[in-house]
């Protein structure tokens, strides 16, 4: 449940937007930021997803920076790869607030499908919670170190 600052109908949609949106500056597109999350970043994966992130400084007054990737070698055609990269990118938005309120600092994410055949939602947002939580333990284990 969203949390209601204000009894101005027009408030709730503003809060309900800057949580639930997707927007421009939070698409991970630098290459040399991809390159460094493959060299240096960290991994958790639930199958069908995987996660690799990177603690970094992000060029824009964002706190993450997202990126979805579909295998070629597994999926031919490009409708399909498409397809699966609309299915993280939903998943992702919808439940972006559990990182959001429960890491600190700023991130770079890659999100690699590694599923062998095409996704139904249901299981692209089980899959997402579940490297979410992962996240979360493994990125406090690390702060506690």
């Amino acid at each position: 449940m969203l949390p209601i600052i204000s009894t101005k109908p027009r408030t709730k949609v503003c809060i309900w937007k800057m949580l639930y949106s997707f927007p421009k500056k939070e698409k991970l597109k630098s290459k040399k930021l991809i390159e460094q999350l493959f060299e240096e970043g960290k991994s958790v994966s639930n199958y069908p997803i995987k996660l690799i992130y990177l603690n970094t400084t992000l060029p824009t007054d964002v706190k993450i920076q997202a990126g979805m990737a579909v295998s070629k070698k597994r999926f031919k055609s490009a409708v399909k790869r498409n397809r699966i990269k609309r299915l993280l990118r939903e998943g992702y938005r919808l439940n972006k607030p559990l990182v959001f309120n429960n890491i600190e600092g700023n991130f770079a994410f890659l999100f690699l499908y590694i599923g062998k055949e095409m996704p139904q939602y249901k299981d692209v947002e089980k899959g997402m919670q579940a490297v979410f939580k992962k996240l979360i333990k493994q990125t406090a284990d690390e702060n506690t170190d």
